[in-house]
């Protein structure tokens, strides 16, 4: 058995970069809406949606900011509407569950079958063969039930009839995410914490339906498995995103502009006004940007939540990103009508989201170099166990006998009967086999406790904990001192902004000042009329 050698350090800075990239967005976000004089725009002003309004027309209350009538939706109904949506979400979430068990059982039971297989290049590569197409079966599952979530996210935010647009599109928007970010990410997950974890050890393993063994990680370690599971669904969701987004759009054209050929000649396009070749392009989506929105926000996902296990993830974004920015240009400018305007002071709930996100991201990466990787097995080996051990330090040469210590010694006549191996190895090494190694830190067969874990295995689970508390204490104490440094309004715009104030001020005053000095006046001249009234 050859085990790859874990070269991974953790940076925190990288973990940072999620912050510094929300923290400057508050920053372009203020000038943006200081520039288009929504600073004070409140969502308030958003109008109430004519569905809610014929819905709890019957209902209404006053407003006791107005003071007028307005449709009143009861808080039973407010929250019981909530409550059959909230249990409507928890149901799909279950849904990609059961999805990613039905994976699980697919991975199971080929990696047994590729694993006996004829051909040997499959036979010695059952485990990547196993990966690739079970990430590649998973992909299909993705965009399946992507298109059965936008219907029951529709159907569910309908159901909890938000007040205003802003409402809808914050609810919409939220559902959409969790369905997709939970559809796309669920595997990763189950690879990255579960893949495994619980698959016993030699002699005893864990089967499915008493037959199959739970599949194991590859023998260099999870992260193999990790990297080809995000590799693949990155590139082919990228790939399928910008097909669709340009692809259908260009069918849909050249569809209309033929039926148009044939209803009023080859030559009647060029007769058309401006205004009739821009309405025979394509509209745009009804739900408007959200999903180049949802496209960038589970590429952000992708980029930051597992980024210590695949570090090529932000270059293919940002490959991606170049792209798709031309992409668009193109999309918007030839391909569709122009959308609509309307206002919107930021982008909503998005934002939220992007925060939750980071967050995730120190959490999840701060569990994949504790657990998926081998950094924390290492530096126990070499502080604890290795040549070095007791000397305070972890230099070179340190780590000579790591892997021979991250392995343990299994008898082979304690195999289960469902395990035996069909040879005893004599062909191969002259003898029969009596030992093996795998990889576990437990007890010889021959110990008072044999396969028993070993103190080793209790001092790597300690420091695997302690590493986890500590990482994220210290990214998020980053994190939080980064956001206080900067500021979230621009030097120069909050002059601006002061100026306005000032200014505003001033005028203020110098017209009270008029005022009362125009009433002055208007007193002095009463009294000089009065005084000669008084002496004809």
């Amino acid at each position: 058995m050859c085990l790859g050698k874990d070269i991974m350090g953790f940076y925190p800075e990288r973990y940072q970069i999620s912050t510094v990239f929300l923290e400057f967005w508050k920053r372009r976000r203020a000038v943006l809406a200081y520039d288009w004089d929504l600073i004070d725009w409140e969502e308030e002003e958003d109008e109430t949606r004519p569905q809610f309004e014929a819905k709890y027309s019957k209902k209404e209350r006053m407003n006791p900011i107005s003071g007028k009538p307005e449709p009143y939706q009861a808080f039973t109904d407010k929250y019981s509407r909530l409550i059959v949506s909230a249990s409507g979400i928890f149901f799909m979430i279950l849904v990609v569950i059961a999805a990613v068990f039905g994976i699980v059982i697919y991975r199971v039971i080929t990696v047994s079958t590729f694993a006996a297989f004829g051909w040997a290049l499959i036979r010695n590569n059952s485990q990547v063969a196993t990966t690739g197409t079970a990430v590649c079966i998973n992909f299909c599952m993705i965009m399946l039930l992507n298109v059965l979530y936008e219907k029951v996210a529709l159907l569910l935010t309908n159901l909890e009839q938000p007040r205003t647009e802003s409402e809808w599109e914050n609810s919409f928007t939220l559902k959409m995410f969790l369905f997709q970010f939970v559809n796309l990410n669920s595997s990763t997950f189950y690879i990255a914490f579960f893949l495994g974890r619980f698959t016993g050890r030699p002699g005893a393993y864990l089967r499915l339906i008493n037959r199959w063994k739970l599949e194991e990680c590859h023998p260099s370690g999870c992260l193999i498995d990790l990297c080809m599971q995000m590799g693949i669904i990155m590139v082919l969701k990228q790939t399928w995103n910008n097909f669709m987004e340009l692809g259908y759009p260009l069918i849909q054209n050249w569809w209309t502009r033929r039926r148009l050929r044939r209803e009023h000649g080859k030559n009647a396009k060029a007769s058309f006004p401006q205004w009739e070749k821009d309405y025979n392009i394509q509209p745009m989506n009804e739900y408007g940007l959200f999903d180049e929105y949802l496209e960038m926000i589970l590429q952000f996902g992708f980029t930051t939540i597992f980024v210590a296990a695949f570090p090529l993830a932000p270059l293919l974004a940002l490959i991606n990103n170049v792209i798709e920015i031309r992409l668009d240009a193109y999309k918007f400018v030839t391909q569709w009508r122009r959308p609509l305007p309307s206002q919107a002071k930021d982008i909503g709930i998005w934002y939220g989201i992007l925060e939750g996100i980071g967050i995730l991201s120190v959490i999840t990466n701060a569990f994949v170099i504790a657990v998926t990787s081998d950094f924390i097995p290492r530096l126990v080996y070499a502080y604890k166990y290795g040549p070095c051990a007791g000397q305070g330090r972890a230099g070179e040469g340190c780590m000579i006998g790591y892997v021979n210590a991250s392995l343990s010694i299994f008898r082979v006549s304690d195999f289960e009967g469902k395990s035996q191996s069909m040879t005893n190895g004599s062909e191969l090494f002259g003898e029969a086999v009596k030992y093996c190694r795998y990889r576990d830190y437990r007890e010889p067969p021959d110990s008072a406790e044999p396969y028993a874990y070993t103190l080793q295995f209790w001092h790597v689970l300690a420091a695997r904990l302690a590493f986890i508390i500590v990482f994220e204490h210290m990214v998020f104490s980053i994190k939080t001192l980064i956001a206080y440094l900067i500021p979230d309004l621009p030097k120069d715009l909050r002059d601006r902004m002061r100026r306005e104030k000032y200014l505003i001020q001033e005028m203020m005053y110098e017209a009270e000042l008029e005022r009362l000095q125009k009433e002055k006046n208007d007193k002095k001249k009463k009294k000089e009329q009065a005084h000669h009234k008084e002496w004809p």
